[in-house]
């Protein structure tokens, strides 16, 4: 029998959401939704590692603020990003008195995060549970690419890793979009192997959930 998709029963609520990203974000079509968009890349750090430590932070705290909760009603941080030992997520979490649960999904961390804050909600575990992700151009290049420092050069037509940070609260209790059920997905390989061509890796997926 099969159990991809749970239908909550008390349906968790995002109360409380925040996001932040860089300037090249902050130029395009979404700018007036951002809640904060950073001056320059660095974010008055002085790697671009500790800048993206800084969004989640910033982001986590910025969330629970929206929420209207204190630090000390928040139960769980369930958080993520692109780095090795999701490095940023877990340094951010030293700067927080709660518990801290880290995931790894790449573009799928947000929801990831949200579906397991859900759970945990709807099964009566918790009350009010933080989620979070982050990723930085700069520091995904490095990680995934070359280091920007090389000027190696990019394809016309290659994708950029967004920087930004986003964070909501999932709630038993309060106000806001309801989460009615999640479904957990496959993981299909088509062969794609062009490191500059994520979106082809990422198609298939669409292709399969589309009309």
């Amino acid at each position: 029998m099969k159990y991809d998709t749970v239908k909550f029963r008390r349906q968790p609520k995002i109360i409380g959401s925040y996001s932040i990203v860089g300037p090249k974000e902050g130029q395009g079509n979404f700018k007036d939704y951002f809640d904060y968009i950073m001056k320059n890349d660095l974010f008055g750090e002085k790697t671009f590692e500790k800048a993206e430590r800084k969004m989640i932070e910033t982001a986590i705290t910025g969330a629970i603020q929206k929420a209207k909760l204190d630090m000390k009603d928040i139960n769980l941080l369930v958080a993520g990003d692109l780095l090795n030992q999701i490095i940023s997520s877990s340094y951010a979490a030293r700067a927080f008195d709660f518990p801290y649960l880290g995931v790894y999904g790449a573009c799928s961390t947000m929801a990831e995060s949200i579906a397991v804050a859900s759970i945990l909600i709807d099964g009566g575990y918790f009350e009010n549970v933080v989620c979070c992700t982050a990723s930085h151009f700069s520091t995904a290049e490095r990680q995934y690419r070359f280091p920007l420092e090389l000027g190696n050069q990019r394809p016309p037509a290659s994708q950029w890793t967004v920087t930004g940070a986003g964070s909501c609260v999932i709630s038993q209790k309060g106000k806001g979009p309801r989460i009615t059920m999640v479904t957990f997905g496959k993981v299909i390989d088509w062969g794609i192997v062009d490191v500059n061509n994520m979106g082809a890796a990422m198609a298939p997926k669409m292709a399969i959930i589309g009309p």
